[in-house]
């Protein structure tokens, strides 16, 4: 009995032609289209056939040798196994369910117009990635500006640890960028601000998304104790809706500040205010103020970070939980 499965490689594609050979035959034998008993092509035929040279068909052989999947009768050839029904029958069992999702990747990658050179880029660049540390808890953060959103993914994988790893992508990323947004679906967890988690969830239907409280960061709280007491403060943001978490921020942390002034970077008379101000702190996004500022005043941004609290009692928890199945199917194993 013959196989009649198709064999080819495609050249334009970022993966080897011997890891292409081995994943076609291993994945013709795990969806039966090479039944046990069926014969592959002779060394010479199959390196004629998909154009490469013997010695990687001869590699690939002797890797699904080694592998129990086919076995070799010395002048007959090459011929998928009887044997090493459990290894086989593993990848049959999940063969069908795996088909389906491959089916439905191709077809998410088309809807968001990326070519089978594009697709398979990402999947081999997740499996390398996955081979070299490991599989780890992956939480997409998920803020508004590059800058602020890379420092509060820093800042969140210092908390989770080697747990999990925190990959800081924006909104507007996800929303023009193909690749970035099935990075963002296809992680365990995405992470935003409160008032931007229905937004962010429209944006990755089917995955989870966790909202955690963001406070103002170790350097600004510094900086905000340090401000004299009578020094009057303007506090500038890009967002008029932001405007009272800052200031109450502020008062928070500066609880010895007396004159505290929130406005936006769009407010009337922004130029007059902030002369009037002894201190500018302005909320990330809202840069272009430092422009309207002269002399010797203070200016600082007031950057955020991840709450260690809400990290703990949110996001750690879940992290543990998605362990527990892994370690299970290595102690099983």
């Amino acid at each position: 009995m013959r196989g009649d499965m198709e064999f080819f490689v495609d050249r334009t594609l970022p993966v080897g032609l011997r890891t292409q050979l081995q994943g076609l035959i291993e994945y013709g034998i795990a969806c039966g289209e090479l039944m046990p008993g069926a014969a592959l092509p002779s060394v010479r035929e199959l390196s004629e056939t998909v154009g490469v040279a013997p010695m990687t068909v001869s590699q690939v052989y002797t890797d699904l040798k080694r592998a129990g999947l086919i076995e070799t009768r010395p002048g007959a050839g090459s011929f998928v196994s009887h044997s090493g029904s459990t290894s086989r029958g593993a990848m049959r069992q999940g063969g069908a369910k795996l088909h389906h999702q491959i089916n439905d990747l191709v077809d998410a990658g088309e809807a968001m117009g990326l070519g089978a050179s594009e697709l398979v880029a990402l999947v081999h660049a997740s499996a390398v990635y996955r081979e070299r540390v490991g599989r780890r808890f992956r939480i997409a953060l998920v803020g508004l500006f590059p800058a602020a959103t890379a420092s509060y993914a820093r800042r969140l994988g210092e908390q989770v640890g080697r747990a999990a790893t925190v990959e800081p992508m924006t909104v507007a990323e996800i929303e023009r960028d193909a690749e970035k947004l099935m990075r963002a679906k296809a992680a365990d967890l995405v992470v935003t601000f409160a008032n931007r988690r229905r937004e962010v969830a429209a944006l990755v239907p089917g995955t989870r998304v966790a909202a955690v409280s963001f406070i103002p960061s170790e350097e600004t709280r510094r900086a905000l104790a340090s401000l004299d007491s009578n020094h009057r403060i303007a506090a500038v943001s890009r967002f008029a809706d932001f405007l009272p978490i800052m200031t109450a921020g502020v008062r928070r942390f500066a609880p010895h500040l007396e004159t505290v002034r929130g406005v936006t970077i769009e407010t009337e008379g922004l130029d007059d205010i902030v002369a009037w101000a002894d201190a500018v702190i302005y909320a990330t996004g809202a840069e272009s103020v430092v422009a309207h500022v002269s002399g010797d005043k203070t200016v600082f941004e007031y950057r955020h970070a991840p709450d260690a609290a809400d990290v703990e009692r949110e996001i750690i928890p879940l992290i543990g939980r998605s362990a527990e199945p892994i370690q299970e199917d290595k102690e099983a194993s």
